[in-house]
Formats: structure tokens, C-alpha cells, sequence
């Protein structure tokens, strides 16, 4: 029997130390444990990913001082083989440095593995800075056992579509007892799904069990999930550990199965799932970067309480802060609704007022350039001060700034800049608006009780920078609207009931001459705030495509 401990921590770029300490105490346990092998992740010591970091010789330096560490202390458990992701260096031509998975024993690297298929698609960009490892098998033999290595991009083309080279096919040639994949995978929707049914059918097909490990926790934009697992041809599915949490699991092999573990029960639910993504994000976001609390423009609105709801749980309630900035526009509502939404949340809200400060501005601007604010101006001046107010409360305080914008109104530029664009971080800024009501609704469902109040919920969506004012005076209604930007941005990225149904509503809407041309106005309206969104912060990716390093496209380019 091989016993397997399954290593599903949570490490930080550049955090060598900690990063070792939590290597070194998860060796301790599966010795403790009796195990044969520990296996932790891609770039588990260094951190995935670096980045422009691997350029810095320090960084490299401090890489190699954290292995020879971790080779010191497998002196302490001579029995066990330790399986690391780390940065090597390549002395021969190409790139500098190699993606590595090393097998550690006893003080000794007894096996070295080098990823052979970089990713650049999406929110990768791997081959920027590293070699594609040579083609072929890696294999150890541990406790009589043969074991074959993968690192995540290699068991991703096991139908060949995607590279030249796929890996399954020298481990099947080798025929290894069984494989170990050590993966960084960032979380969307639709990504576990996809993941469990890829490896099952290479499973199958290669005639080989797996075991893929896999970090947890947010970095930057990105969300790890873990929910790490075990395939084998008989079986399927035959293990998955929690997700969002870091997890250590020992599991044993014999007779080309898994025993011993069973797939953990998670919740199938999209909102259950995007709450979940989003509060690890904010939590490792603002612990990474050493913030203890949040602040939150509260209009009212939903897209405030959504964010402000999201914030308490991942913080708690003590950490954040509301701000209500009503204006000459602002509805009753606004400030009632806000003081009802942080009452429910248990939560400080302060009340600061622009109506002076909206009019001095105005006196200023017609005395320097003898012509009133009005319209478009106006609005987006109420925009600005409110930006700016939350900025100097940020600045004061220490806290993290939250921005409020969803996926919808950031694709059209439903938004403005330097005004509620402000802010150091986005929660929903990768949800439609029609997924805010859901997740919304969601929030006050898995607490029982009523968080975002109900008349947040029915109330017309508004910026209230206008007299009377409404989202659908400019947009057409969000559940035509997000069904047009699903399409055009996500496309055939969408889970497949998803991309069908969005297809399915943009070929009816564009057979008609009105409908085709709101296809062409929402489509314009994407390309021409391009501008805005590169200059927006960091937004915690929930689909598979996000704004931000997941899309990249030109500011200045004429679209058809």
C-alpha cells in the first residue's frame, strides 16, 4: 500500500519563510502519519504566480535558500519523499528558468521534473519567463511503487488540441503504478466540473489513477480553490477535499484504486460557490497587503450592499465601515435604505453630505469659465466628490477601499472615473448585474435572515446623479444587456447550457433591424470604454473570463 498525504495549503508570493515553515510542518504531520510521499503544489515555496519577480536575482537567491532549508529538514523524516514545487535555473539555451516539481529525500533531490506545457491563454502568461521542459516521463519508485509526475498544463491536453506535445502519452508509455499532478488552478465557474471530468477521462483513457493536488486562497485578482482529488479508471472520482479552506488529507493506493477517503459533499450552487470565491479573495487580498479594515460607498443601491455584505463576512463586522454622501438627487430611499442594510449588518455608517460642496464646485467651474454644470458634467462631478471623500476616509484610516462596480456597468462604462471607480480593490466587479440580485438574494437566504433589505432588492436600479434618473435610461434592461455581454465577452468560455442560452438570445435579438442595432450599440460602447477599465483596480475573478490580465485588448483600435 502507498500512503499519499495530500498538502492543500495557502502560500504567499515572495513569503519564503512562511511558505517553509508551512512545508516543514505538513512533512512533520505526514510523517507523523506514517505516509510514503507529501505532495504540495505548483511554485509551492516561491508562490504562484511571481510574475516579473523571477526576473530579480534576490528573489531567485532567496528560492534557492528556501530548498536547500526544506532539504535539511527531510533529514528528519528520512522515510518520507517530499514532492515541492520550486524555480530552477536552466544553464542551456531558452528562457532562464525552468517550472520544477523536485522530489526530496533523506538531504537529496532524488527526481526533477520540469513543466513541459507553459500556458499564455487567459490569465497565464507562463512562457514569458520560462523553458518548456524536455519532452518524457518523470518516474520514482516510493515504497515499491511506481509514481509518474505531471504539473498542471500537462494533463490538460490529453486530447492534443492545444499543444504538440502531451505528456499522458510518455507517463502511459512508462506505466507508472499511479500519477501525482501538482497544480496552482484558479477557481471559476464551472472550473471544478471541468477539472473532474478532464482527469477522469485521461484516467480512463491512459489507463492511470491520478492524485492532483492543488493551492488554496486568493492572490491579486485570482482565487485558488484547492478542492483537490483523486481519480482512477475503476472509480471515477474517488476523493475531493474541501474547497476555500487549506486541507491536509492522507490517502492510500492499492491495487490501482483509492481507499481509505471519499469525496467531500460540495454545495453545487453558482451563488454559494461566488460568495465563497469572493470573501477568500478579499480576505487574502487585504491580509497579503496588510489591511485589517474596508470602507464602503453605501448609496443605497444594491451593488453597495452586495459589496458591504461580502466585506463583513470575509472581515467581519467591526473591520468595516459605511459611508452614505447624499446628494440634491439622492432619493429618500438612499439614505434609509443605507441606514436599514448597516443596521442589519451591525456595522458603522457615517453620513457626509455634497449638496455644498456639489455647489461650490458649480460656482467655481461657471466663475473660472463663465458656463454652468449641467448634465453629463454634473453627474459625474457628484461621482468624483463622493470618490473623493471615500479616498480621504481611506487615506485617514488605513482602511482598504472597495469599489462597487459590477460587470455590466464596467463593460459599458456605466461608470465614472476617478469617481466611483475609486478604490483599491473590486468585489463584484466580475458579476453581472443580474447575478448581483441572485447572489443578493443568496447572502440573506444562507443567513437566514434579512441582510440586504427587501426594498434594495425591488427598487429600480438608479445612479441618482439626475432628476428621476434610471439605469434603463441609457441601458437597455440588465437581463438584455447581460445576455449580450455574456456573449460577446465570455463567449465559448461560458459553461455550455450558459453559452447556448446566451447565443440562442443574441441570434433572436439580432434578427430584427432594432434589435441588431442595439447589438451594435452595446458592442460599440464596450470597445470605447476600454479606457476606463485599465484603469480601474484589481477585480476578483469569479468567470472564466474576467477584466483585468484575463483580456486583453487595444485602447486605441478601430472595431468593427
Amino acid at each position: 500500500m502507498l500512503k499519499l498525504a495530500l498538502a492543500q495549503l495557502n502560500p504567499t508570493v515572495g513569503d519564503f519563510e512562511g511558505n517553509t515553515a508551512a512545508i516543514v510542518d505538513a512533512m512533520q504531520q505526514g510523517a507523523d502519519a506514517l505516509a510514503d510521499l507529501v505532495v504540495f503544489t505548483e511554485l509551492s515555496l516561491c508562490g504562484y504566480y511571481p510574475g516579473d519577480l523571477l526576473e530579480d536575482d534576490m528573489f531567485l537567491l532567496q528560492a534557492e535558500r528556501a530548498l536547500t532549508a526544506v532539504l535539511d529538514a527531510t533529514r528528519r523524516f528520512p522515510q518520507l519523499v517530499a514532492i515541492v514545487g520550486t524555480v530552477r535555473r536552466n544553464t542551456g539555451p531558452g528562457k532562464p528558468l525552468f517550472n520544477a516539481l523536485l522530489a526530496l529525500r533523506n538531504g537529496e533531490i532524488v527526481a526533477e521534473y520540469y513543466k513541459q506545457l507553459l500556458p499564455t491563454y487567459g490569465i497565464f502568461d507562463e512562457r514569458r519567463h520560462f523553458e518548456p521542459g524536455p519532452e518524457g516521463a518523470c518516474m520514482l519508485g516510493v515504497a515499491g511503487y511506481r509514481v509518474g509526475f505531471l504539473i498542471c498544463e500537462d494533463g490538460w491536453n490529453n486530447d492534443g488540441r492545444d499543444y504538440t506535445v502531451n505528456p499522458f502519452a510518455a507517463l502511459r508509455a512508462g506505466a507508472p503504478d499511479i500519477v501525482v499532478s501538482i497544480n496552482a488552478s484558479p477557481s471559476n465557474i464551472g472550473k471544478r466540473e471541468q477539472r473532474h471530468a478532464l482527469f477522469a477521462a485521461a484516467a480512463v483513457q491512459n489507463n492511470l489513477p491520478i492524485v492532483y493536488v492543488n493551492q488554496v486562497g486568493g492572490q491579486d485578482q485570482l482565487v485558488f480553490d484547492g478542492a483537490s482529488f483523486a481519480v482512477s479508471p475503476s472509480q471515477g472520482l474517488a476523493f475531493e477535499a474541501p474547497a476555500f479552506v487549506e486541507h491536509f488529507q492522507v490517502i492510500d493506493f492499492e491495487a490501482g484504486k483509492i481507499v481509505g477517503a471519499a469525496p467531500v459533499a460540495h454545495s453545487a450552487g453558482v451563488a454559494d460557490f461566488t460568495r465563497r470565491q469572493i470573501v477568500l479573495g478579499l480576505q487574502d487580498y487585504a491580509r497579503r497587503c496588510g489591511f485589517k479594515k474596508a470602507v464602503v460607498g453605501s448609496s443605497g443601491g444594491i451593488d453597495s450592499a452586495l459589496t458591504l455584505a461580502l466585506a463583513v463576512e470575509a472581515l467581519g463586522k467591526d473591520n468595516v465601515v459605511a459611508i452614505t454622501m447624499p446628494s440634491a438627487f439622492s432619493s429618500e430611499g438612499s439614505v434609509s435604505d443605507s441606514v436599514a442594510l448597516c443596521a442589519n449588518l451591525g456595522i458603522a455608517l457615517y453620513t457626509h453630505p455634497i449638496v455644498d460642496l456639489v455647489g461650490e464646485y458649480g460656482s467655481g467651474f461657471e466663475s473660472a469659465f463663465d458656463s454652468p454644470l449641467k448634465g453629463l458634467t454634473l453627474e459625474n462631478l457628484q461621482a468624483r466628490i463622493r470618490g473623493t471623500i471615500l479616498m480621504a476616509y481611506s487615506n485617514a484610516s488605513g482602511a482598504l477601499l472597495l469599489t462597487t462596480g459590477n460587470k455590466s456597468e464596467i463593460s459599458v462604462g456605466y461608470c465614472t472615473l476617478y469617481g466611483d471607480t475609486n478604490g483599491g480593490l473590486g468585489l463584484i466587479g466580475d458579476l453581472y448585474k443580474t447575478e448581483v440580485y441572485a447572489l443578493s438574494r443568496h447572502i440573506n437566504e444562507h443567513a437566514g435572515r434579512e441582510i440586504i433589505p427587501e426594498a434594495v432588492l425591488t427598487k429600480p436600479p438608479s445612479a441618482e446623479l439626475a432628476p428621476g434618473q434610471q439605469d434603463t435610461d441609457s441601458l437597455p434592461p440588465y437581463e438584455v444587456l447581460d445576455e449580450i455581454l455574456k456573449w460577446h465577452i465570455e463567449g465559448h468560455r461560458l459553461p455550455p447550457k450558459e453559452a447556448q442560452s446566451a447565443g440562442a438570445f443574441v441570434d433572436q435579438l439580432g434578427a430584427d433591424s432594432n434589435g441588431a442595432a442595439l447589438l451594435r450599440r452595446i458592442l460599440s460602447m464596450v470597445s470605447r470604454n476600454e479606457y476606463k477599465r485599465r484603469q480601474a483596480p484589481p477585480i476578483i475573478r469569479v468567470r472564466a473570463r474576467a477584466f483585468g490580465s484575463g483580456r486583453q485588448m487595444p485602447i486605441a483600435a478601430k472595431y468593427s
